[in-house]
């Protein structure tokens, strides 16, 4: 039987060096399949990463795991943008598995990470079953698409036939798009501010690996009196059939200002010339295109889990969001894994703010950490969590006042990867 890893004296887990950067990258390239990335990547990604934030595990010499902790600013229902940390390349080595290397790194991460006040804490999970233990859990979800474009329509909103497109070389017109995104990013939950340098070239990476035969990255924005108000990045694939032009167009980024900047951006994905193919992936839920077209069926949607999310500090995370209808409801809160987040926690707010404190009040619904993420952007509803069993309703009608407040008029949306 393999030793407790936690109580092997070589074990050695701590914040990286600079001089560790390049063997803890190398393992968590491993752990993910020995996938080869080019020089362009790692240099953006050992440019991104904070070490004072990132731990390591080692054996003797050996790196045995992995894990980072990105400092974020993530928008949340009611527009603030919050403090959050962007849990990251977490690996474990395949010597080293079920000898507790995954939760000794969690447990130092969560620690740390209220230890920096920041009172969310969100990833996205290459296995969503790893991280429910440690109190993630799918708080918002993203649609994909492969759209049949010879056969479907769209309709577009007044106002679109106003604006102008133009190609652009995806570098040269980068601050202009991240000048929208911006913009954008406080209208929607889950979206994150790209408040530290270098988040902006995320998107401009294009990989040979990651083109699938496909052109490289192109760009078009879209205009309004001079104004740049939206942006597209894309890939064309040309292809041939027995009955001519079978091309897919691979959507990578789209924001608009407004429908009709929007509007106007998926007209152009869906009439380019040779192709009959629209290829969305990782999309809002509730994104307007999904209204427009002719048939939907034709479009083959698939839902997945996007964002899951953590609530480090219970009472701070629960106030920096507002409720879009007045809620008053003690909740009592179970969390093994961060018991300081256990008790009952009265929560008072409405849509200009709210409070949460501790409280010995009867408690209205009983929950563990893991509901409370899974609602708290506004795209789960504590009513379906409940008639899962996973809320239990102590005082009568709470589960409704408390599904409607934690509610959101827009679907969260993590709009990239980390």
């Amino acid at each position: 039987m393999a030793t407790d890893w936690t109580a092997d004296p070589r074990a050695d887990l701590r914040v990286l060096q600079k001089d560790d950067w390049d063997p803890w990258y190398d393992n968590l390239l491993r752990a993910f399949g020995g996938v080869v990335e080019t020089a362009e990547e790692r240099a953006l990604w050992r440019a991104l990463s904070e070490l004072d934030r990132f731990i390591g595990a080692w054996d003797g010499d050996a790196v045995v795991g992995t894990a980072g902790a990105f400092s974020f600013r993530m928008t949340v229902p009611g527009g603030a943008v919050v403090p959050t940390a962007g849990i990251t390349a977490v690996s474990v080595a395949a010597t080293h598995r079920r000898r507790g290397v995954l939760t000794s790194m969690m447990r130092r991460q969560l620690d740390d990470v209220r230890g920096w006040g920041e009172p969310l804490a969100v990833l996205t999970a290459s296995e969503p079953a790893i991280y429910g233990r440690f109190g993630y859990a799918a708080a918002s979800y993203e649609v994909s698409a492969e759209i049949d474009t010879a056969r479907v329509s769209l309709s577009v909103p007044a106002g679109t036939d106003g604006v102008r497109l133009r190609y652009a070389e995806p570098a040269d017109v980068l601050d202009a798009c991240e000048a929208v995104y911006a913009r954008v990013v406080t209208r929607r939950p889950g979206m994150l501010a790209r408040h530290r340098p270098g988040w902006e070239r995320l998107g401009l990476l294009d990989p040979e690996s990651a083109r699938d035969g496909a052109s490289a990255l192109q760009c078009v924005v879209a205009e309004r009196d001079g104004e740049v108000v939206g942006y597209a990045r894309f890939r064309t694939r040309m292809g041939w059939g027995v009955s001519g032009h079978d091309g897919t167009v691979a959507l990578k980024e789209l924001a608009g200002l407004d429908p009709a900047a929007e509007a106007a951006l998926w007209r152009f994905l869906f009439g380019i010339d040779l192709m009959t193919t629209l290829q969305v992936r990782g999309r809002p839920v509730d994104e307007a295109w999904q209204h427009r077209v002719s048939d939907i069926r034709r479009c083959l949607p698939r839902l997945r889990d996007g964002l899951h999310l953590r609530l480090v500090d219970v009472g701070a995370a629960l106030a920096a969001r507002t409720y879009q209808a007045p809620v008053d409801v003690v909740v009592d809160v179970e969390d093994a894994f961060c018991p300081w987040n256990e008790g009952r926690w009265r929560l008072s707010g409405d849509p200009k703010g709210a409070s949460c404190e501790r409280t010995r009040d009867t408690p209205d619904l009983s929950l563990s950490v893991r509901e409370l993420g899974a609602a708290y952007l506004g795209g789960v509803s504590l009513a379906s969590l409940a008639a899962a069993g996973r809320v239990r309703e102590l005082r009568q009608g709470a589960v409704q006042e408390a599904a409607v407040g934690f509610g959101s008029a827009v679907a969260p949306w993590l709009p990239h990867g980390f």
